[in-house]
């Protein structure tokens, strides 16, 4: 389809009597057609083309939205798709890791003390936000405000403010919400029966 170099829905109607197209309208005149004549089929052939090119521009006005909308859709699918394997190349890193060092992020499978903070909302608030790693320097991927992943180092995506509560210090609305988060913990990691009804029962 050729292509037009003006909108033809913008193009006025030439006036055919005039000087301008008296060699025209010579063409068309004869015994038959006078020049006024020829000046309206000049105009009828005029319009004719005139629908024609509008029907040409408005269908390259079309398929060039189409194309437009391709590219956007192709555009959002391959940004979906490195979003998602951004996210599936850091959950695999974080479960390489904790597989390596199972120890260090189960501390109630490895026998270790585990303040009850940590079974509150504030704590497991606070460990979803954790680094996953003891070394401050390492690089973890972290999603901005607009929704972009970048690398920052551990240390810094920890929260300063952030304080591990004491048993001793923790209120009794704390200590409800870590009861029965402690009581799922402990049967995940396999804690005999006779322990785990004994906390129950405490």
């Amino acid at each position: 389809m050729p292509l037009l170099a003006e909108n033809p829905n913008h193009a006025v109607l030439p006036d055919f009597r005039t000087e301008e197209y008296v060699a025209a309208c010579a063409h068309l005149i004869s015994n038959a057609v006078n020049n006024d004549q020829a000046a309206k089929l000049l105009a009828d052939l005029w319009v004719t083309q005139n629908q024609a090119d509008k029907w040409c521009w408005a269908t390259r006005l079309e398929e060039e939205a189409q194309a437009i909308e391709e590219d956007c859709r192709r555009v959002a699918e391959e940004e979906v798709e490195r979003h998602q394997a951004i996210l599936e190349e850091q959950e695999a890193a974080i479960t390489e890791e904790w597989k390596k060092n199972k120890s260090k992020y189960t501390p109630m499978k490895a026998g270790n003390y585990c303040e009850l903070f940590y079974f509150t909302n504030s704590g497991l608030e606070e460990a979803s936000n954790s680094s996953f790693t003891a070394d401050a320097d390492t690089l973890i991927m972290m999603t901005s405000t607009d929704g972009s992943h970048k690398w920052i180092p551990a240390g810094a995506a920890q929260d300063p403010k952030a304080q591990v509560l004491k048993d001793d210090n923790l209120t009794w609305e704390q200590f409800n919400e870590a009861a029965p988060c402690m009581i799922i913990s402990m049967k995940e990691n396999d804690w005999p029966v006779d322990r785990v009804d004994m906390h129950v029962a405490f």
